[in-house]
């Protein structure tokens, strides 16, 4: 009986060392992530990626909510306005596009003061694909037959007021070409138009068809960064082609305004964890994700800076694009 006690308080003893272990956020025992696109787009990818760490880390389940829809807007308003503030509802916030939603409709009321920034994750860089079968092996021959039709070649995106709508307009205010611009709900289902070439290109973000463009079923014409990729060294940027065009989307979490401090301070420190995390390094590098984990204020001051960048390129091509 002594012997049977002594095993039952330590089984009892590690059940709760164990319990205390995987309850290391105060917040709540799961938590829900609202995603602004639908499934298989770059918002999950990064939720693919990085949850499973931060489910360790914490000690809580996360539950995916897709809610896709006007370029997020539906899902980001939910969040600043429609939930609790209790660090039991976060969201993945794709930027530029979180603020790009409100420069350019005065109907979408959200803005970035109702967000408690936690954390940016990945920066990804803009990149041109064509499907496998396309006539335009370079950029070269896709920009020309721009020139020669002008507004009729095809080119997908994953919603107006995206990274990717901006990089077309950004590529035709620096070039005098015109493009048709086909938006998709999401870079999953933007890219898929491309995979079945339903339209002649896709302006899509590097993480989310590298996959495609490894196998062959989709080819990459350029990159929109300032120097080549070590993963795609053979295909050149648009500045080599005298086009100055950076773009990409960065992808991280926020919070509604107003959470617990502690939970705010937890979430960020989960973060901050994966910069030294090799495993987290290695997985994000297999799946061509470029890491830019930036956290708390250092977030904020991020968005802020990018509201300033877009408020100045939509004042200078509005009157066009609601032509």
């Amino acid at each position: 009986m002594k012997i049977r006690s002594i095993y039952t308080a330590s089984l009892l003893s590690a059940l709760i060392l164990s319990g205390a272990a995987q309850a290391e956020y105060s917040a709540a025992d799961e938590i829900k992530v609202l995603q602004g696109f639908k499934a298989g787009g770059g918002s999950d990818t990064l939720a693919q990626l990085t949850q499973p760490f931060l489910r360790e880390s914490l000690g809580v389940e996360f539950i995916n909510e897709y809610i896709p829809g006007a370029t997020g807007a539906i899902a980001w308003t939910r969040l600043t306005q429609q939930s609790a503030n209790d660090g039991s509802v976060i969201s993945i916030t794709n930027t530029p596009m979180l603020m790009t939603n409100y420069i350019m409709n005065d109907a979408i009321n959200y803005s970035i003061d109702e967000l408690t920034p936690i954390a940016n994750v990945v920066t990804d860089p803009g990149v041109i694909v064509v499907p496998e079968d396309s006539p335009y092996q370079t950029v070269e021959d896709f920009l020309a037959a721009a020139e020669e039709r002008p507004g009729q070649i095809t080119v997908a995106n994953s919603g107006v007021g995206g990274d990717d709508f901006f990089s077309t307009i950004m590529i035709e205010k620096a070039t005098g070409l015109s493009f048709q611009k086909v938006p998709f709900q999401g870079d999953g289902p933007s890219a898929t138009a491309a995979l079945g070439s339903k339209v002649d290109a896709s302006f899509n973000n590097l993480g989310n068809v590298y996959g495609h463009i490894q196998s062959g079923s989709l080819r990459p014409l350029a990159v929109f960064t300032k120097e080549r990729l070590d993963i795609l060294p053979d295909v050149p940027t648009m500045i080599e082609k005298d086009i100055d065009v950076v773009a990409g989307s960065s992808r991280g979490y926020s919070a509604p305004a107003g959470i617990p401090d502690e939970a705010r301070d937890e979430l960020i420190a989960a973060f901050e964890a994966l910069k030294d995390n090799e495993e987290f390094q290695q997985t994000a590098q297999e799946r061509a994700m470029n890491l830019d984990i930036q956290t708390g204020d250092d977030y904020g001051q991020m968005m802020q800076d990018m509201e300033g960048q877009f408020e100045e390129i939509w004042a200078d091509v509005k009157d066009e694009v609601n032509q």
